[in-house]
């Protein structure tokens, strides 16, 4: 069957205003309070969310981090290989296989001896807490405030309880499975490294295109300046960092510092963190070195705290003055904030981002300040 006719009366017409579903204002909360409430309680809901993941999948955006930072840091070299007439592709593996070669051969002489060394320091750590109650400086102390005896029980008590020394030390076990976790992050690492070094010409013609079409070239060379900056510092960085632990390790040998390839391992990381690694790796070293005498700590304490002069002053400005240019408040200040917020990967990109900060302040906000 046919549809009848609707009928319809033409001579009935709307107001344009009466067409428009919402008329022009925008809601407010007194008009709809429902919907504000509602779109209220949507936000916080999406930003417990966002908090949720976030701390679920701390451990994933670290790593991404530190790979991004590893290909950041990786690119200057593919580049210069490049203007060598290497294809991208093959100057990327170059230098993966060269990183991964690095790692895996320094993981595979260190780990067996990180590991003894490691159980020596939890199988001696009593007899290192009996000499320190039965030392000169102890007995001089425990003259005047008589604390021995609570010292002595508390120490008792805490190397009493497993899980406090499993806690602090990890024992044998502990420190194969932190091990392989490190092992097994590494890999993720590099993995994750070798992807965004790929990718990496792509993800920024992707994010240029974020930015309107005017700005785009101006854009695009702010970023090509730090970035490139961001990689020569990582690769400064890891120099400066070799030459202090090769260093460190020379002088813990001559001095006779116990569990120095430990040490050396562990100064190899404090190095990489600016400012305060050196000096935190120094009074580190300095304190083991006193289980065996103030001879010996002094033999190492004074030429690596000469060295750390040296260093700041004639090393670090040759190797990191293409890098960055930061002013050592603003460094200390940078440091201490990404260290707060990012633990040890915070202290490391800390400097490199307050330099990228301090480049688009100068370039964006002064430059516009200046023509007004």
């Amino acid at each position: 069957m046919e549809p009848s006719e609707v009928a319809v009366d033409h001579d009935v017409s709307l107001a344009d205003e009466r067409l428009k579903f919402g008329g022009n204002n925008a809601p407010t909360m007194r008009a709809h309070p429902i919907h504000f409430g509602f779109m209220m309680s949507v936000g916080v809901g999406l930003a417990l969310l966002a908090f949720f993941i976030i701390t679920n999948v701390g451990q994933l955006l670290v790593w991404i981090g530190a790979a991004l930072f590893i290909a950041l840091g990786l690119d200057p070299i593919v580049r210069w290989l490049e203007t060598k007439y290497v294809p991208r592709p093959a100057g990327i593996a170059v230098s993966l296989l060269i990183l991964m070669g690095v790692v895996v051969g320094f993981f595979a002489l260190l780990i067996p001896t990180i590991v003894s060394q490691t159980s020596q320091i939890v199988d001696r750590a009593p007899g290192y807490a009996d000499s320190f109650l039965n030392s000169e400086f102890f007995t001089s102390v425990d003259r005047q405030f008589q604390v021995r005896e609570r010292v002595s029980s508390e120490i008792d008590k805490f190397f009493a309880n497993s899980e406090a020394v499993g806690g602090i030390f990890g024992g044998v076990l502990g420190v194969g499975t932190v091990i392989v976790n490190g092992l097994f992050g590494a890999l993720v690492i590099l993995v994750l490294a070798l992807y965004f070094l790929a990718s990496l010409p792509g993800m920024k013609k992707w994010a240029y295109r974020l930015a309107p079409r005017s700005r785009r070239p101006r854009v695009e060379v702010l970023s090509e300046e730090i970035t490139r900056s961001v990689g020569l510092y990582v690769i400064g960085q890891a120099c400066v960092a070799l030459l202090n632990a090769t260093f460190a390790f020379i002088v813990m040998s001559i001095a006779g510092v116990p569990f120095s390839v430990l040490l050396t391992f562990v100064v190899v990381l404090l190095a990489f963190i600016p400012l305060i690694g050196a000096a935190t790796a120094a009074v580190l070293v300095s304190l083991i070195a006193l289980t065996v005498g103030w001879q010996t700590a002094l033999l190492f304490a004074i030429p690596y705290v000469a060295y750390l002069q040296f260093e700041a002053y004639f090393i670090s400005p040759r190797i990191m003055h293409r890098a960055v240019a930061v002013p050592g408040a603003v460094a200390v200040i940078a440091v201490i904030a990404g260290g707060s917020l990012l633990g040890v990967l915070g202290a490391l990109i800390a400097i490199p981002t307050a330099a990228a900060v301090m480049l688009l302040l100068k370039e964006v906000f002064i430059a516009r300040q200046d023509r007004l």
